[in-house]
């Protein structure tokens, strides 16, 4: 974490953001008093949009019968 005056801040804002971008953060102090913050801002997740993936895979029917009693037991947390 870098500490920076407010004049400094003003007089280096931009390699204080190419250090918040890399991962850095930076607190703004008006003489010793910390008053912000810089810090990365999150990433956007994409939206999700259903049947993205439509058509390109299936599933067989059998996909949707029992497990066989073994592996449900595993799954189960009844096994070795």
């Amino acid at each position: 974490m870098t500490r920076v005056t407010i004049h400094e801040a003003k007089t280096n804002l931009s390699r204080l953001i190419e250090q918040v971008e890399k991962g850095g953060e930076v607190v703004i102090s008006r003489r010793d008093k910390p008053v912000a913050r810089l810090v990365p801002i999150e990433a956007v997740r994409p939206e999700r949009k259903p049947g993205r993936f439509k058509g390109q895979f299936t599933i067989g029917p059998e996909f949707f019968e029992p497990l066989p009693e073994e592996e449900l037991r595993l799954w189960e947390g009844h096994g070795d």
